[in-house]
């Protein structure tokens, strides 16, 4: 019974709702569901239930044509290469040149996004009970912080050769090369060559992690994003 008193405060204290609430209260609340024989709650397996399910929804968003260019995640053209654009937008048949090259990253960004599942789940699956701990006792995106620390070196790599045939396959740098030829043939102008594969791979992720949060805090908040018996149970202590 002990070792259930303390997941049992974490969740409790863990919920923006009894954030306000007296320490007098929450040991009420943790008092009342201890006096449940026999009751055991699966916090680790009910975190990483509602991490797979706001992994695999984000993934979905993401990976659907326009998942990336119609959301707030779109990925943009880079810094150092608006230079490039602003000169050769005004070369004739390069009017477009930027939002072309926008459409073209981010369809290749959706194409990688199919591929981020399997690792994050082996990121989630890896989650100790210490680990579920920390995150209870975090704040309201350290779900979303701890599975960022585990898998985005990961999913960099992977995403990285899909990123660049992604590009290929929407012939996003063949373009891209064009219009830095056109740009480098402009007299006085110094020479330059940004790569678009380091820029898109790491936009695309950020976009996903930042929709994985979004997904966190409403499984956490909203009643309605409880969809199995397990999250209920769980995140359901939260409520009371």
């Amino acid at each position: 019974m002990k070792k259930l008193f303390l997941p049992i405060v974490l969740m409790i204290c863990f919920s923006p709702l009894t954030m306000q609430a007296q320490f007098g209260d929450l040991l009420n609340k943790a008092k009342k569901v201890l006096e449940k024989p026999g009751e055991e709650l699966d916090i680790s397996g009910g975190l990483k239930e509602a991490l797979e399910s706001g992994v695999n929804e984000a993934v979905t968003s993401l990976s659907t044509k326009d998942g990336y260019y119609a959301s707030p995640y779109k990925v943009l053209i880079p810094d150092e290469a608006q230079k490039i654009i602003s000169t050769v937008k005004k070369v004739p048949g390069f009017g477009n040149v930027e939002e072309d090259l926008i459409k073209k990253m981010n369809e290749a960004a959706e194409i990688a996004a199919k591929e981020a599942t399997p690792i994050f789940v082996d990121a989630i699956r890896g989650m100790s009970f210490d680990d579920a701990k920390n995150i209870l006792f975090g704040e309201e995106n350290a779900a979303t912080d701890y599975l960022e620390g585990q898998s985005r070196k990961s999913l960099y790599s992977k995403f990285l050769p899909v990123i660049q045939k992604s590009l290929d396959e929407v012939n996003a740098r063949e373009y891209w090369n064009s219009v830095v030829s056109q740009y480098n043939k402009v007299p006085f102008v110094k020479k330059m060559n940004p790569a678009l594969d380091d820029h898109v791979n790491e936009k695309a992720l950020d976009g996903l992690f930042s929709l994985i949060e979004v997904k966190e805090k409403k499984i956490r908040t909203d009643i309605d994003q409880r969809t199995s018996p397990l999250l209920i149970d769980v995140f359901g202590q939260l409520d009371n």
